[in-house]
């Protein structure tokens, strides 16, 4: 028998509707119905309540198989997780660009060190570029880390592929407009977003 028909007969055995073991286990209706239907596996987390609420082993819920394919997906999550910390921190701290002299403006014949939000003498367009790009950055951050659980494909390929462009977005513009220390600081995020492990995507 496996996992998802274990856990329908221990639930039904129990009198319990899966809305009513979700609450028990504090997880969601969906989860529930997703394992039932043998469509995912619960976490290690879920798996020791489940185990201790339904007074089994851990070993007669799970065959061998479904014990590596948990071991397999938890290690998957908690990469993901991993990358997504890293990610969503590097991403927030483009915020030094705002305080930290990273920009160059003209003062007379010399180049005068500056922060974005001291930065004289360029457009109203490239500034408002500039912040843009800054801004967005830090939304990406506060984002990836606020929302680490949600599991929507959208949301899964956005935060794949949202930070990267952005990024590169943010060193391309600072690139051309001759504003190196900025553009440097942006391409070492972009390298460290690079070789961190993949994850689930």
């Amino acid at each position: 028998m496996e996992f998802n028909e274990k856990l329908q007969e221990l639930r039904r055995r129990r009198g319990l509707t899966q809305e009513e073991l979700a609450g028990i286990l504090f997880v969601s209706r969906a989860a529930v119905s997703k394992w039932e239907s043998g469509r995912g596996y619960p976490n290690i987390d879920s798996l020791k309540a489940i185990a201790q609420y339904f007074s089994v082993s851990i070993d007669e819920l799970l065959s061998g198989s479904e014990l590596l394919t948990l071991a397999e997906e938890d290690k998957r999550q908690q990469t993901t997780h991993m990358r997504d910390v890293a990610c969503g921190l590097t991403d927030c701290s483009a915020a030094l660009l705002l305080f930290l002299p990273f920009f160059g403006q003209a003062a007379g014949d010399a180049v005068q060190a500056a922060s974005l939000l001291t930065l004289t003498g360029k457009s109203p367009l490239l500034m408002a570029a500039f912040l843009a790009i800054v801004v967005a950055l830090i939304l990406s951050g506060l984002m990836t880390l606020a929302l680490q659980r949600c599991t929507h494909p959208a949301w899964l390929r956005c935060k794949a592929w949202g930070s990267l462009a952005l990024t590169a977005a943010g060193v391309l513009l600072f690139t051309l407009c001759r504003q190196p220390y900025a553009a440097i600081f942006l391409f070492v995020h972009l390298v460290i977003k690079a070789v961190l492990p993949a994850g689930k995507r």
